[in-house]
């Protein structure tokens, strides 16, 4: 069996000899080394050429963000960010990822245990080392003719479909394929959830960075939120998301609950309910991501009526979760990233 060969960068000797101590126990794993600032990686990165990192954000000498630049600039590696639950810390693993890290995870504490980050930690160390590195998604240029357009065609479709929810799910590479996809949705779309996996308070960062780039409404969500046109609800980390519904008004319940494939929030738990009380008024997306969460629940939608979009091989950082929808069967259109947007205002529109 060929071993992933991880560094682990950290400042903090307990969170290295956790990593270390959680890691070893799979046998397709083997963490050659840690560092515990950016200059003493630097040097075990050019001797040991590790496969994987896992990077803190807060370190003396060099911060965590500031390596990641130049390291992507010069020796590019598949790189997890690691960081306290901290709004600054969110918010620089959030710009750490916009500059090419590929996943984030959050240290061991408070309500996030030891036992949930080994889990969580090998799936990514596994995602980002299966994944070839891919330039960004890049955001179709906004110009005013394609705006129009997409609004002209938002409009008509809701003329014909009124009661519709769009529910969307991605993991690895994920936040920079929805902040591709959700900044070209017209004002007038559809009520939207998503579930993005990402830990507590990030999650939070996450929906606000979203908000100030779309035109519809974007925030993370709470109980008993409406799903309405113009608003996207984010789920938030640690808690999983499902939709309900009372008469006309579709609305969210945020709760606790095991793992479901390894994660929470769970895309399956939210497709799942999807399929349940929205059924042929719903359209699913899923996005890049290691894995099969979302596959089962994409499949009852579909059964449902749902109109189902995944996005294609060449535009996912990791295939995975697409890939196991199609093969279940769930899938209807399979499209690039960049087509996302308009495939569901066509479906939207009958057309």
């Amino acid at each position: 069996m060929k071993q992933i060969k991880v560094l682990v960068v950290d400042d903090s000797a307990i969170v290295r000899k956790i990593f270390a101590k959680e890691l070893s126990r799979h046998p397709d794993i083997s963490v050659i080394g840690t560092a515990q600032d950016p200059y003493v990686a630097r040097e075990k990165i050019v001797q040991l050429k590790p496969d994987v990192i896992t990077l803190d954000i807060e370190m003396p000498r060099m911060d965590g963000l500031t390596f990641l630049k130049k390291l992507m600039k010069y020796f590019p590696i598949p790189t997890i960010i690691v960081s306290s639950l901290t709004p600054k810390n969110s918010e620089m693993a959030l710009e750490a990822m916009e500059c090419g890290a590929m996943e984030v995870i959050a240290k061991p504490g408070g309500s996030y245990s030891v036992g949930d980050m080994s889990e969580q930690l090998v799936e990514k160390i596994r995602a980002v080392a299966s994944a070839s590195f891919k330039p960004l998604p890049s955001v179709v240029p906004d110009n005013g003719a394609r705006a129009q357009a997409m609004g002209a065609l938002a409009t008509r479709a809701l003329r014909q479909t009124t009661h519709k929810v769009i529910a969307m799910g991605a993991s690895t590479g994920g936040t920079e394929a929805l902040k591709a996809v959700l900044t070209q949705l017209p004002a007038n779309s559809p009520g939207i959830v998503v579930v993005q996996h990402m830990p507590p308070k990030f999650t939070t960062v996450f929906a606000d960075r979203l908000n100030t780039l779309c035109r519809i409404e974007v925030r993370e969500a709470k109980e008993g939120d409406t799903v309405s046109p113009g608003l996207a609800l984010i789920a938030p980390g640690n808690f999983h998301m499902t939709l309900m519904r009372s008469g006309a008004r579709y609305y969210v319940e945020v709760r606790n609950g095991p793992l479901v494939c390894h994660q929470r929030p769970s895309v399956d738990v939210l497709f799942r309910s999807v399929a349940q009380y929205a059924g042929a008024n719903a359209l699913g997306v899923i996005m890049t991501g290691m894995g099969k969460d979302g596959a089962e629940g994409m499949l009852e939608m579909h059964k449902a009526g749902a109109h189902n979009v995944a996005q294609d091989e060449a535009s996912c950082v990791v295939f995975g979760m697409p890939q196991e929808a199609i093969r279940q069967g769930g899938v209807d259109q399979i499209v690039g990233l960049e087509r996302i947007p308009d495939a569901l205002m066509n479906a939207l529109g009958g057309s």
